[in-house]
């Protein structure tokens, strides 16, 4: 059976996704105090990351090279302790958050639209071919020996293009991408051959299956179906790899989109139980509260406040 969505699917989720706010670049530049230029690409050496510790999704992609200190990274469902050095990517639809670990913190931060890196590339899905974007198992890997005097020059080119004046600035800043696009890719296919890199294969199975349809699939049946397991077989074994069983990989993924639907005023708490395809609000009300010890209300009053 096909694990994928069907194309209506796809697409309905699409336009939904559409509607919802989305960290933009303008608001990057606004919070490391880069000037907005209005760009489609901007380079920064944040010291002490700003700590949003709300899920959020952003309009841009991004690639961050952890040059001093810690911070704690959830992308999805995925909790990391990053530690110098180390480098993140992170695709526009990935939720994620941050909190502080380390008193110092230093990170050079490259932020893009697909439109700007894809520029006069004829290949439109190029960004679509590496998995570690959109996997949140992937998004980090911690640099020693070649890889991180790579990155660390390739970083120190691009704050130095940032410096220059001349022409082709653009597309030299956008080449620095590639590269390091190509080192990465090239790092998680010596990783793979691994097999001690390698996620249990039926959890990444479910994880990829997760991730294309908890909007509209609540029920461990559906997952075990697609799977060919039972529902109780699929939920001891996730379980016995992750410490959670499938249910809590369900559940928490919904609660995730909800407080990042639940962060859009132009969204009423019915229309965001409705985008997660619940029955009725009282339902979507209940669950909440069971997972997060709060109401939806109470929920958007406490991340204003």
């Amino acid at each position: 059976m096909d694990q994928s969505c069907d194309p209506i699917q796809e697409c309905v989720i699409s336009q939904r996704m559409e509607q919802i706010k989305t960290f933009s670049l303008s608001r990057h530049s606004h919070l490391f105090a880069v000037p907005d230029n209005s760009r489609d690409y901007f380079f920064v050496q944040a010291i002490n990351h700003p700590y949003l510790e709300e899920p959020y999704r952003a309009e841009s992609y991004a690639i961050a090279y952890v040059k001093e200190g810690s911070i704690n990274l959830q992308v999805g469902l995925s909790h990391h302790l990053i530690e110098a050095p180390a480098m993140i990517s992170l695709a526009p639809s990935m939720i994620r958050s941050f909190r502080k670990s380390s008193e110092v913190m230093k990170m050079d931060i490259v932020f893009f639209k697909d439109s700007f890196l894809l520029e006069g590339n004829p290949n439109l899905f190029f960004l679509m071919e590496y998995d570690f974007f959109e996997n949140s198992e992937l998004s980090v890997i911690r640099l020693a020996d070649q890889l991180h005097t790579k990155v660390k020059a390739v970083f120190d080119l691009i704050s130095l293009n940032q410096r220059s004046s001349g022409h082709h600035l653009t597309a030299i800043s956008r080449s620095y991408i590639m590269v390091l696009i190509y080192e990465m890719d090239t790092w998680h296919r010596k990783l793979q051959s691994d097999s001690k890199g390698q996620i249990y294969p039926l959890f990444a199975q479910f994880k990829k299956l997760l991730r294309n349809n908890y909007m509209q699939q609540k029920r461990l049946e559906f997952y075990a179906d697609h799977l060919h397991v039972t529902p109780k077989y699929l939920s001891a074994v996730i379980k016995k790899h992750t410490g959670k069983s499938a249910a809590q990989w369900i559940d928490e993924s919904i609660i995730l989109e909800a407080k990042v639907l639940l962060q859009n005023p132009g969204f009423t708490v019915s229309q965001v139980s409705n985008q997660l395809n619940f029955s009725d609000q009282s339902i979507f009300g209940k669950f909440f509260k069971a997972n997060t010890g709060y109401t939806p209300v109470q929920y958007r009053k406490a991340i204003k406040t």
